[in-house]
């Protein structure tokens, strides 16, 4: 066989975009982590657990039906031709196989992010519900929209605003989206017992772990590098800018964030992340600088609004979700009309106008799907734990054991 030839060239792609899904994967365990470390003690258990069904969830929810509304395939067919070995619709070498794997892991994001607004008082099972929904039919019909072109959205933004909408990796179409369908949960399931007096002043509750905290944090970080590297789908389309820009963005908003936040770690951790977000629309098509100040947008934006919408709104989002993937994710957007100009030293090719339009539209979007799908659930099935419930702990009320089951036995 000619180690440059097509069988070649497309191992390395399998391996490549393989590479990007497994990094992504990982990153699950950092939204995992992250909860673990800032909801209290008596939810760790349900914070590891749900996020790990979640993924199970979303993975054949995605695979019935969802892949198949983003991008119009199914996989009702032979082995042999979805490993491409008898030509067809399939790639060689199971190529598109692992490119479902990678696009599978943005989809299952949406849960993780909603995992970390409701947490401490939703129940389990209706929550599986709604993953099987969000990830099925609520997000795959958005994502195919910008990243398919379903429905001629994209030539409408082109023909209108004279760039299509362009969302490298996922500002809008896995950040916002998660973000906002967050927000949709959060306001429905009303806010955690004791999270505020009767005259409506807040009352703190601090994180159970700091370390795990910063762990979740971590692991983000470095897979976020196959979230929007990776995106490039080939090894062929891979661009070192991506990765630059990446890194700008990050530290953009860890040092925003430490400043704002007054050296408060869950800020400071947090902030990297609300960097990652808003850079992953326009991280291919930005100077660094821009994606500097992109990311520093970020990281003081999230900062400002957590604490905004926990005291003022009155939104008891535990890990400030909203803020973190819904507003930085729609900063993210619309930064990319504005630093991917070639004007302000980006590569061109994308419209503000197009940018404002499918950032607002998107996130518009995702808020009425939250309503209306935590809304049904609400109606049928319920949402809450009881007051009883809450109080015990979901590890208890809904697992039956503590994060550390020998410590909770007493002496012996």
């Amino acid at each position: 066989m000619n180690p440059t030839g097509p069988g070649a060239a497309n191992g390395a792609d399998v391996f490549f975009i393989l590479t990007g899904a497994i990094l992504v994967f990982a990153m699950h365990s950092g939204f995992a982590f992250l909860e673990v470390g800032t909801v209290r003690h008596k939810n760790q258990v349900n914070a590891l657990v749900k996020i790990l069904a979640d993924f199970a969830v979303s993975t054949i929810a995605y695979f019935l039906v969802g892949y198949g509304i983003a991008y119009g395939v199914h996989f009702f067919v032979s082995a042999a031709a979805l490993s491409g070995n008898e030509g067809g619709a399939f790639a060689p070498q199971g190529r598109d196989l692992v490119k479902f794997f990678f696009l599978l892991t943005f989809a299952a994001a949406i849960p993780a992010i909603i995992s970390g607004g409701i947490a401490e008082r939703a129940r389990f099972w209706p929550q599986a519900a709604a993953t099987a929904l969000i990830v099925g039919l609520v997000y795959p019909f958005f994502e195919g929209l910008v990243w398919h072109g379903n429905h001629g959205l994209q030539a409408w933004f082109a023909a209108s605003f004279g760039a299509p909408f362009h969302d490298f990796a996922g500002s809008i179409v896995v950040h916002a989206v998660g973000g906002w369908i967050a927000l949709g949960a959060v306001l429905l399931l009303g806010t955690r017992r004791g999270r505020y007096t009767k005259d409506g002043r807040l009352v703190g509750f601090p994180p159970s772990s700091i370390p795990w905290l910063a762990l979740g944090s971590w692991l983000l970080c470095v897979g976020w590098f196959g979230f929007n590297v990776m995106s490039a789908g080939s090894l062929a389309a891979v661009s070192g800018l991506v990765a630059m820009n990446s890194l700008m963005a990050m530290v953009g908003g860890i040092i925003t964030a430490l400043i704002a936040g007054r050296n408060d770690p869950g800020f400071v951790h947090n902030g990297a992340l609300a960097g990652l977000v808003a850079v992953c629309a326009g991280s291919d098509v930005m100077h660094p600088l821009g994606a500097l100040i992109t990311g520093g947008v970020a990281g003081a934006l999230f900062v400002f609004m957590f604490e905004w919408s926990q005291r003022r709104l009155k939104i008891d989002d535990v890990l400030g979700v909203w803020s973190l993937h819904g507003l930085c994710g729609l900063w993210g957007g619309i930064a990319c009309g504005i630093f991917g100009l070639a004007s302000l030293g980006g590569l061109g090719g994308v419209s503000f106008a197009s940018q404002l339009a499918g950032s607002l539209g998107g996130s518009a979007y995702a808020l009425a799907g939250g309503l209306v799908v935590y809304g049904l659930l609400k109606r049928l099935v319920g949402l809450r734990l009881t007051p009883e419930e809450e109080a015990r702990g979901a590890d208890l009320s809904i697992h039956k054991i503590g994060a550390n089951p020998e410590a909770d036995m007493g002496p012996r």
